[in-house]
Order: structure tokens, then C-alpha cells, then sequence
């Protein structure tokens, strides 16, 4: 037992893991305090490259183990998924952690905290439509991006051999629900493993009929006609059938139905078409939240308890500047500007200092087409909004994931990673086939 001011931050996605590596290193390191991080999983892959994960094109070296990155920056992981909270007491639980084979790893925890930050991200809004969780695969987390590619390598050669020794013409057909930002860069990942495998050798495996349904008119809410429009073209281009205004009512093992009555046959079905907090944290004893579950939180990231805060896609954080009063959008940006200033705020209130409100610059939006092109916005004071596309786009869209990088390792290791990245792309496959 310690007397030290204990952390404790739940969650280890982008804004979760930024805020325990910049406390440990601020207060761990000279003991300070004692910062524990707590996720459901071993290790970390920065959300927006879930659909490369999924599509088996993601270099493995972008994985963060929990465990070593908390014994280089001074901070303690905990393995497990927090399920209650106890505010009188200061205390949260944490689920037991079972083997692949049902035998128990951990125990039930209790974890005792003087601040507690949730950081639990988001799951994928269903919005109880029938036969979605039982049919439909998810990107919300690593494990389901791995799953996901499981089940998508075994498709291939379960269509590869179908055409080739049983002399069928079977088409195999992946549905995306959801135009955003993760199930567009999920087609265009999509297509372009189809065509590495081709030239891997399996030919037939060409004979893949990708298609996104949106329930808007428009691809790509969150950017402006124009860009949507380039990004629409482009995929029409790479031959990904687009079904627009189209809502889906029901999905079963086969097909999946929309609301004018269509039926999509579908071997693969990705849900991505909205977002919700976890639905344990609603109204989690007695903490304010909204209709999607997200903490309510004040300008200083604050919930209506004065120990308690959120921040990145499970927090629910007005944006004063926008001209129609609307939250936080969540992206990737925000929780890396959260996790900074909640950072600075903590460390304020260890000293007996005012906290840090937290004031949300938005750069712009971002979308990766793979090797085909990068579309987006950049917004700025000086300049305005800029529309900018192709290798320019894909500059800017990587730099966003370097400043994550450099938030968790320092600028020499991401400088040391991004090399030998460089130099292992010459050497490993461009997919993952296991």
C-alpha cells in the first residue's frame, strides 16, 4: 500500500495510452504518483488503422505492447475490463480474464483511485436492428479487426477452391454498412488485397463483389459535397458498388434488407455505420451521460463527479466555437488534444492548481483510399478551409498518426520505428494469409 496520489485510467485506445505515458513520465518517473493503466486487451493499435488490420495489410511492428510500453514510461498495466464503479468508496471493478478456453487467468479486481479518467472509446451503434449482432462483423477493437481477417482469409480460399475444383463460378460478396470513414477505407483496403492476391497466384479470387449501403444520399458525412464526391467517383472507379439512401431494416446468414425492400446477398457483413459508447457505462452509478451512453463532461473534461473524467470517443464535450452548439466530433485529433490537456490538468490538481479547459482546434477531415488516393480538408486560422487530395492528403494523414506515435514513444523511436519499417516492407508479404 502507497500513500501516493493513485491515477487510475481505463481504457488504452489513443487518448487512454497518450495520458498514461505523459503522466508516468511526469509523475511515475520521480514518484509523484502511481498511474495504472487497465484494458481488455495486451496491446494497442491506434483506432483508424483498424481497417488495415482487418484486411491483413497492416505491418504487425505498429502493435503496442501494454507491458513494455508501461515499464519504459514508468506507469502499471493492468490486464482486464472494468464492469461497475463504486464513487463513495473510490473504487472500480474489473471482470475476471478468461483463456481462449474458458479457464480463469485473473480474478475479479477491485482497483481503488483518487482521480479516475474513462477512456473507453466506442462500439458500433446497431440501433437494435434485427440480426445485426448475430450476422455482422465489427472493427471496434483489435481483437474483432483480427477476427475479421480471420474469417476474410478463409473466405478467399474457401472461394478460390469453389472456382477451381468445383468448377463453379461463385462470387464472393463483402457488404460494408456504413459510408464513413472506416467503411470506405475498408472497401478500397478491400480491393486492393483482392488484386494482391491475384497476383499472389490466386486467380479466381478476383471474382469478389464489394459493396457499402449508406442510409444518407452522401459518402463521407463529415466532409464537405465536393470531396465526397471525389471519393465516390474514385470507388465507382475501383468497381465497389455503392448503394446510397439506403437504409438497412434487417440482416440474416445470407442477405441483408433494406428499407425499399432490396435484397443484398452478402458471404461477408461489416456493420460501421455509427458509434455508441459502451452500454455498461450508462448512467454508471448515478454518472451523467447522454442517448449514446457518452459521460457528460465540462469544459475541463470533468463528469458530474468532481474525480472522475472522460475524454476521447466515450465523452460527451460541447463544442463552444461551432456555430451549431454540436459535441465534439470523434476523431483521432480530439482525443490527442484531450489527453494533452487533461495531462497538463492532473498535474494541476496534484499541485493545488486551476485546470486546464480544454479547447478543440479542428484541422480538418482525412480520408485514406489506400494506394489509390488520400482526400480531405485542412482547416486553419491563416488560411481557411483548403481542399487537398492525392500525395499531399497522404502526407498529412500519415503525419496524423506520427504525432501519435510521438506522444507514446518520443520523436527518436518514431523516427528509429518509421525506418525499419521502411526497410521490412522490402522484405514481408503485403498481406497477412495466417
Amino acid at each position: 500500500m502507497t500513500d501516493k496520489h493513485k491515477i487510475v485510467i481505463i481504457g488504452g485506445g489513443a487518448a487512454g495510452l497518450e495520458l498514461a505515458t505523459s503522466l508516468g513520465i511526469k509523475l511515475g518517473k520521480p514518484g509523484l504518483a502511481e498511474v495504472i493503466l487497465v484494458d481488455a486487451t495486451s496491446t494497442h493499435i491506434w483506432k483508424p488503422l483498424l481497417h488495415e488490420v482487418a484486411a491483413g495489410t497492416l505491418d504487425s511492428a505498429e502493435e503496442v505492447e501494454y507491458l513494455a510500453q508501461a515499464h519504459r514510461y514508468h506507469f502499471q498495466f493492468r490486464l482486464g475490463k472494468m464492469d461497475a464503479l463504486d464513487r463513495q468508496n473510490k473504487q472500480v471493478f474489473v471482470s475476471p480474464t478468461y483463456s481462449s478456453n474458458g479457464e480463469e487467468l485473473l480474478p475479479r479486481r477491485v482497483f481503488s483511485y483518487d482521480t479516475l479518467v474513462l477512456a473507453v472509446g466506442s462500439i458500433s451503434n446497431t440501433f437494435n436492428i434485427p440480426g445485426i449482432q448475430e450476422h455482422c462483423l465489427f472493427l471496434d477493437t483489435t481483437t474483432q479487426a483480427f477476427n475479421f481477417q480471420k474469417q476474410l482469409v478463409e473466405a478467399y480460399i474457401r472461394n478460390y477452391a469453389a472456382n477451381n475444383y468445383s468448377q463453379s463460378d461463385q462470387v464472393l460478396s463483402i457488404v460494408i454498412v456504413g459510408a464513413g470513414a472506416t467503411g470506405v477505407e475498408l472497401a478500397a483496403e478491400l480491393h486492393e488485397v483482392t488484386h494482391l492476391l491475384t497476383v499472389y497466384g490466386l486467380e479466381t479470387v478476383n471474382k469478389v463483389k464489394i459493396t457499402i449501403i449508406e442510409a444518407a444520399t452522401q459518402l463521407l458525412p463529415a466532409l464537405p459535397q465536393k470531396l465526397a464526391l471525389e471519393t465516390q467517383n474514385q470507388l465507382v472507379k475501383l468497381d465497389i458498388g455503392l448503394k446510397l439512401g439506403r437504409r438497412v431494416v434487417e440482416v440474416t446468414r445470407e442477405q441483408i434488407k433494406t428499407h425499399d425492400g432490396e435484397i443484398i446477398p452478402a458471404d461477408l457483413k461489416v456493420w460501421a455505420a455509427g458509434i455508441k459508447a459502451p452500454d455498461w457505462l450508462n448512467n454508471i452509478d448515478g454518472l451523467t451521460t447522454n442517448q449514446i451512453n457518452q459521460l457528460v463532461v465540462d469544459a475541463y473534461l470533468q463528469t458530474s463527479d468532481p474525480n472522475i473524467f472522460a475524454l476521447g470517443d466515450c465523452a460527451a464535450c460541447v463544442w463552444p466555437e461551432h456555430p451549431n452548439g454540436v459535441n465534439i466530433p470523434p476523431r483521432a485529433q480530439a482525443a490527442h488534444q484531450q489527453a494533452s490537456t487533461l495531462s497538463k490538468t492532473i498535474l494541476n490538481r496534484l499541485q493545488g492548481k486551476a485546470p486546464v479547459a480544454f479547447v478543440y482546434y479542428d484541422y480538418g477531415s482525412l480520408v485514406s483510399l489506400g494506394k489509390y488516393t488520400t482526400v480531405g480538408n485542412l482547416m486553419g486560422n491563416l488560411m481557411g478551409t483548403v481542399t487537398i487530395g492525392g500525395f499531399i492528403a497522404r502526407i498529412v494523414y500519415l503525419s496524423l498518426y506520427k504525432m501519435h506515435q510521438i506522444a507514446i514513444h518520443g520523436y527518436f523511436r518514431t523516427a528509429m520505428l518509421t525506418l525499419s519499417n521502411l526497410f521490412r516492407r522490402s522484405t514481408h508479404a503485403k498481406i497477412k494469409m495466417h
